[in-house]
């Protein structure tokens, strides 16, 4: 895991994971308005792809569930709650910018939603919009 990402100013040229990573910001800014409370404490990082812990094995794998876009961790003790989206399996679903900006939207509220225990719709009432 990179940890956890931040605003940053923005330079000429941006690699395409600091492209992936504004977007993630993006979708989270855009909670915020809505959410600051309960996401205050909540650290939103990137991971290339899920652990393979996550993807199950052998044949499993080929008929199994889909690869996730992201996971959400609760706070434990001194770690505070944790949402991972994963920016490969994002960037092979999606067809060019915009699709990938949209689907990192929806990545981010379904797992701000499963951190909070509430349905993305609720999160974000725009969600089932899109879905």
């Amino acid at each position: 895991m990179r940890g956890p990402i931040a605003p940053s100013h923005v330079p000429i040229a941006r690699s395409r994971s600091e492209r992936f990573d504004d977007l993630v910001l993006d979708a989270v800014d855009r909670l915020k308005p809505r959410w600051s409370k309960q996401l205050a404490a909540v650290e939103f990082a990137v991971e290339e792809v899920p652990p393979l812990s996550e993807l199950g094995d052998g044949p499993d794998l080929l008929g199994g569930d889909p690869i996730p876009f992201g996971r959400a961790q609760s706070a434990a003790g001194s770690h505070p709650a944790v949402v991972v989206v994963y920016r490969r399996p994002l960037e092979a679903r999606a067809r060019d910018r915009d699709t990938l900006g949209a689907l990192v939207h929806d990545a981010v509220v379904e797992q701000v939603a499963n951190l909070l225990g509430l349905s993305p719709e609720t999160v974000d009432p725009g969600y089932s919009d899109r879905n």
